[in-house]
């Protein structure tokens, strides 16, 4: 029926909390933050009351979407500081659903350890080419629509640089680090080609809780 990390879970009970336009909105309100999220800031940033924004929030939290945590505001401490404000931050847990049962994960994993095994690096080369192409086929004019369809959510940092946000082959980059680098590294080149910019803007600097591809400023 589909994967989780925890098997105790029913991932279509879980991933059947975003049919709720409110929490759709307020989930991806918060996957949007670095940082976790106060409900005030939820609230507003979907045009709802706090109250409505923290059922929704701890609904999405007892689905397994969410996680929370407790802090005050910045440079509030000490006695008079009031109590720590709840706040909330997206699972970084995978979930995916297949009707009938289907596991592209395990299919990754294994053609990960043939690439691996492959002592010529032919296979390597092979997987390089195929990404870009891939990249190409996927993208068009629009650079950041076709970034955030191959799910890396793209950010803009500044001066036309774009950090990812986010890995889509993430549970795979963890066991095969290089491949993966180098796959994602070729799929945005391809992606960049497209769009009519020039390939070598897309770099590898691999950072905490980010792809491990840049794109540098254009030249």
């Amino acid at each position: 029926m589909g994967r989780s990390e925890d098997p105790g879970q029913d991932p279509i009970s879980e991933l059947s909390s975003l049919d709720d336009p409110v929490r759709r909105r307020l989930y991806d309100a918060v996957a949007a933050r670095d940082e976790p999220t106060a409900r005030d800031d939820a609230a507003a940033a979907v045009g709802i009351s706090r109250t409505l924004a923290a059922y929704h929030l701890d609904k999405l939290v007892d689905a397994g979407l969410l996680t929370t945590s407790y802090a005050r505001p910045a440079g509030r401490s000490g006695p008079g500081a009031g109590r720590p404000a709840k706040r909330y931050a997206r699972a970084r847990r995978e979930l995916s659903v297949s009707m009938p049962p289907r596991d592209y994960a395990l299919l990754a994993e294994v053609l990960a350890e043939a690439v691996a095994a492959d002592d010529s690096g032919g296979v390597r080369e092979a997987v390089a080419s195929a990404a870009h192409a891939a990249g190409r086929s996927a993208g068009g004019p629009d650079l950041t629509a076709a970034l955030r369809a191959c799910g890396y959510e793209p950010s803009e940092t500044g001066e036309g640089c774009v950090e990812l946000r986010n890995c889509p082959f993430h549970r795979l980059a963890q066991r095969h680090t290089e491949l993966v680098c180098g796959l994602n590294l070729h799929l945005v080149r391809g992606l960049l080609e497209a769009s009519g910019e020039p390939q070598d803007r897309a770099v590898l600097a691999p950072r905490p809780d980010r792809c491990c591809v840049f794109i540098d400023a254009p030249g």
